[in-house]
C-alpha cells in the first residue's frame, strides 16, 4: 500500500500542476458550468479514451494519459461545484481554487485508502480498458441521478460517483506510467 500511496500522490501532484497552470491561463471559467455539464465533459474524455482503445487509432494526437488527467481535474471541479458553489464567487483566486482542489483531492485519497484496503488493491489486476468502462458506467449512473433531480432511493449520490471516477482515472494513470517505464 505504501507504493500505491506514493504513486497516487505523484499522479495527483501532476494533475494539480496542470489544474494550476490552466487556472493561470483561463482563471476559473469552469465555475460557470453546472455539474451536469462537467459530467458531459467527463463523458467526452472517457468516450475518446474508449474509442482509441477499441480502434487503436488516435487522429487528434493527444494521448489518453492527458484525457485521464482531464477526468481527474473535471471530477474535482464537479465536486467543488456540488459542494461549494453556493458560497463562492464566480472567479476564484489561484490560491482559493488550488485550496479547494487540495481539499477534495485529499478526500479522494482518503477514500482510495479505505477502499484499497477493503478490496485488496484489486485495481492492480485490472486492465486500463476496464477502468475506462467503469468510468463510463459511473457517468451513466450520474446522468441518471441528474435526470432524477439528484435523488436516489438506495444508491450512492452524485459526488460518490465523481470520487470513484477520479480514483479510477488515477489508477489508470498509475498503470500507464508503469507500462511506460
Amino acid at each position: 500500500m505504501t507504493q500505491t500511496s506514493q504513486q497516487y500522490s505523484e499522479v495527483i501532484s501532476f494533475c494539480r500542476e496542470i489544474f494550476q497552470k490552466k487556472t493561470k491561463d483561463y482563471g476559473t471559467a469552469w465555475r460557470i458550468l453546472r455539474p451536469s455539464s462537467l459530467t458531459d465533459q467527463i463523458f467526452i474524455k472517457a468516450q475518446r479514451i474508449r474509442t482509441i482503445q477499441e480502434t487503436g487509432q488516435n487522429k487528434v494526437g493527444e494521448n489518453i494519459e492527458d484525457e485521464f488527467v482531464a477526468i481527474v481535474n473535471y471530477c474535482i471541479m464537479a465536486i467543488i461545484q456540488l459542494n461549494e458553489a453556493e458560497g463562492l464567487s464566480m472567479e476564484l483566486s489561484e490560491s482559493q481554487a488550488t485550496g479547494l482542489y487540495d481539499k477534495f483531492a485529499t478526500e479522494a485519497y482518503e477514500l482510495m485508502q479505505k477502499k484499497n484496503h477493503d478490496y485488496g488493491e484489486a485495481w492492480r489486476d485490472m486492465r486500463v480498458s476496464s477502468l475506462t468502462d467503469l468510468i463510463l458506467m459511473k457517468i451513466l449512473r450520474v446522468k441518471q441521478i441528474e435526470n432524477n433531480a439528484g435523488k436516489t432511493l438506495i444508491s450512492e449520490g452524485i459526488d460518490a460517483n465523481y470520487f470513484d471516477m477520479l480514483n479510477y482515472s488515477v489508477f489508470a494513470l498509475i498503470h500507464l506510467n508503469e507500462k511506460a517505464q
